[in-house]
């Protein structure tokens, strides 16, 4: 079956793990349904603790691919990749961020594994990807497309926040400025609702880098922050 399967229960230590520690593989746990969700199908993802061997995966996604659950045991492989690094052969760490595997069932996969380190820089756990190559060629290509292909959001790269800022005050004033529904004693209001709403003065500083592009005063954007924070 497809989807996420997640074992809370704590089992035999072979690692003894601290409260931290388990809020670290939690963390990675919670953020496992999204990168699911990102990679698609043919991706089976799977999280392991290290308190004990014969039950190392706390969740797994898509797990329908090599037919393990949460709860099932560590790998042969990720246990080498544990003792070498225990021998202090740290150079196995980068062998195993990106390297070809041949299953039982001959199926051929692109893989990851990735070790998670939790107080006192101790290994915790380990993040495996699995990209399944002879999964069909459909399923392979659906995987890169958004399904909402027809949402897409705007999303800018800039080398620093002030040139972030300054684009959207250029886009939310030429929005406003075409706008014949909003009076011209407005306009400036307009524009700080919609950079509110962008959450731009969330950023250090906005405030005086919108006030000086609208030529107007720090205090009369302030003021208008004040009334849309009532309202909210």
């Amino acid at each position: 079956m497809k989807g996420c399967y997640f074992l809370s229960e704590e089992s035999t230590a072979c690692v003894k793990l601290t409260k931290t520690d388990k809020l670290i593989l939690d963390s990675y746990a919670s953020m496992m349904d999204g990168l699911s969700a990102y990679l698609g199908s043919p991706y089976e993802i799977s999280l392991h603790s290290l308190e004990d061997y014969h039950h190392s995966v706390m969740k797994i996604c898509n797990g329908y691919h090599s037919g393990r659950s949460a709860g099932a045991p560590i790998t042969d492989l990720a246990l080498n990749m544990l003792k070498r690094i225990n021998d202090n052969d740290l150079s196995a760490i980068g062998e195993y961020t990106s390297y070809s595997v041949i299953n039982d069932s001959g199926e051929r996969l692109k893989s990851s594994t990735i070790p998670i380190f939790g107080e006192n820089a101790r290994l915790i756990g380990l993040l495996c990807i699995n990209l399944y190559l002879d999964v069909p060629a459909s399923e392979l290509i659906q995987s890169l497309f958004n399904p909402d292909a027809d949402k897409h959001h705007k999303e800018r790269f800039n080398n620093n926040l002030s040139e972030s800022i300054l684009a959207e005050v250029a886009e939310a004033k030429a929005l406003v400025m075409h706008d014949d529904t909003v009076h011209s004693t407005n306009k400036n209001k307009e524009i700080i609702r919609i950079l509110y709403n962008k959450g731009i003065f969330d950023i250090k500083d906005s405030v005086m880098q919108v006030a000086d592009i609208l030529g107007i005063s720090k205090n009369t954007v302030y003021l208008h922050l004040r009334k849309l924070e009532s309202r909210k």
